[in-house]
């Protein structure tokens, strides 16, 4: 995997130096061989150093990044099984969203995910990971079977945001949003959501009202994308980088602020460098939060549920002035 992103231009001289060494093989001397072994060693060393101190902006790239793992590998990666259903009976089929049952170590589970596209075809196809309200009808939809078998749910959020199309509000996509929001305060079975890479505006949201809210390392969860909110502030795109460091948007921040539940760690690197140990880490947290969710009674499930969101944020009242 190419280390391609602006701040990671060290690491592709030493992954150069590597590669050049590699093709060598058998005709490797013993000095380029001692040569091989450091600069690998380094390629650890600098990737680890550069990796923990990553700015907001470096983690937006990281997140949005064209390499990274998408829900439909996570799937291939971590379950058997799964059998994705289509339509929200009511419009058409939103690509944007794939959902349907699979099997999670012999669980059955409803996995409502969203998906972006690599080239320019699949980008298409799937409309840039930005559903449409029937991707969001099709969402709720599942979720009520899901409720009326007893499965539950697992959300894969990665989207800039809803589609914001003329089409789209045309088909009601405020309210589409507004009642998987709603739905799932209530939903009597367990829901996990985790944002894999880009959980962005409303659209991310209509799918994130869990029991539990996971993110990966290297992942972003906004109100909006930084370049909205710097054109807002400060009409002007350019000044994204600073909005993404005013609003807090990456999952070490908001694990620390408690807006999320927990930290999913990414290999070396970010995930994509290593699609099978993200997808191992990501099931190995799944695992453990269904089994701690599926022992509580609904009716605790519920109340829970609606405490976590009652109680989201921190705020204090100013001494009254003096009189």
């Amino acid at each position: 995997m190419a280390y391609d992103l602006e701040f990671e231009k060290p690491l592709a001289d030493i992954e150069k130096r590597i590669i050049n060494l590699q093709r060598k093989g058998d005709r490797l001397r013993a000095d380029e061989h001692f040569q091989l072994q450091e600069a690998e060693r380094e390629l650890r060393r600098r990737t680890e150093e550069i990796y923990s101190k990553l700015t907001a902006w470096q983690t937006v790239q990281v997140a949005r990044y064209k390499d990274r793992p998408y829900s439909a590998d996570y799937l291939r990666l971590m379950c058997d099984d799964f059998f994705e259903l289509h339509g929200d009976r009511a419009f058409g089929d939103d690509r944007a969203i794939i959902a349907g049952p699979a099997r999670l170590e012999g669980e059955t589970v409803i996995f409502v995910c969203q998906q972006k596209g690599r080239d320019f075809k699949e980008r298409q196809f799937r409309n840039l990971g930005m559903s449409n309200p029937e991707g969001y009808r099709k969402a709720v939809r599942l979720m009520q079977q899901a409720e009326k078998f007893g499965f539950p749910v697992v959300c894969l959020i990665d989207t800039p945001a809803a589609f914001p199309g003329l089409e789209a509000e045309e088909r009601g996509q405020a309210r589409a949003i507004a009642e998987s929001l709603y739905l799932m305060t209530g939903l009597r079975v367990p829901i996990i959501a985790t944002v894999i890479g880009e959980g962005g505006s409303g659209g991310g949201l209509a799918i994130s009202v869990a029991d539990c809210i996971l993110m990966l390392e290297f992942s972003i969860y906004s109100v909006a994308p930084p370049e909205a909110a710097a054109n807002i502030l400060w009409r002007d795109t350019a000044f994204a980088a600073q909005a993404a460091e005013a609003m807090k948007i990456t999952a070490r921040e908001l694990k620390a602020l408690g807006l999320i539940d927990e930290l999913v760690p990414e290999p070396l690197g970010g995930a994509h460098h290593n699609y099978r140990a993200a997808a191992d880490n990501l099931k190995v947290a799944l695992l453990k939060h269904l089994a701690e969710l599926k022992k509580l009674p609904v009716d605790e499930l519920l109340e829970k549920r609606y405490q976590k969101y009652r109680n989201i944020g921190v705020f204090g009242y100013a001494d009254a002035p003096a009189r």
